[in-house]
């Protein structure tokens, strides 16, 4: 895992011009129900008074497959993650995105624009195998624009 992590390092600084960091991130395998209480407790913290239930988020963490936390500057991966394919791959190229803004101490206007860099690295990582995140996540152009937007 080290020597991919220094791989996708070296590769976003060249490709996105990312501050490279000597500190590499934790990585962790986690289920859908983990990775929803990581991100369910940032929620909550920055948003108190917009929380639903805890069940209604759970739920719709199911189709999540990584998160980076800043604060443990942990990538969660979901648990049947291999990374043996260019998605699984991708996906650890997206939080590695967070880890390295995370280090650099970047802030952004909103969690949206710092999602931007992340899936412009991702479907980079994803063109080099001819894949695209259409393809293999579902992600199409206006998903993407609401995901990387500040309150549209």
């Amino acid at each position: 895992m080290q020597a991919l992590l220094a791989v996708v390092v070296t590769w976003l600084s060249i490709n996105l011009g990312l501050p490279a960091t000597g500190e590499a991130p934790r990585v962790e395998l986690a289920t859908p129900a983990q990775m929803a209480a990581v991100r369910y407790g940032r929620l909550v913290a920055a948003q108190p008074e917009r929380m639903e239930s805890r069940h209604a988020m759970t739920e719709s963490f199911e189709d999540v497959f990584a998160i980076y936390d800043d604060a443990s500057r942990t990538i969660y991966l979901h648990e049947d993650w291999t990374g043996t394919t260019p998605a699984d791959s991708s996906l650890l190229v997206h939080e590695m995105v967070h880890h390295l803004q995370n280090m650099a101490g970047m802030t952004f206007a909103c969690p949206g624009e710092r999602e931007k860099d992340a899936y412009r690295a991702q479907r980079a990582w994803l063109e080099l195998f001819d894949r695209t995140l259409e393809g293999e996540f579902g992600i199409d152009p206006m998903t993407l624009l609401v995901r990387t937007s500040c309150g549209m």
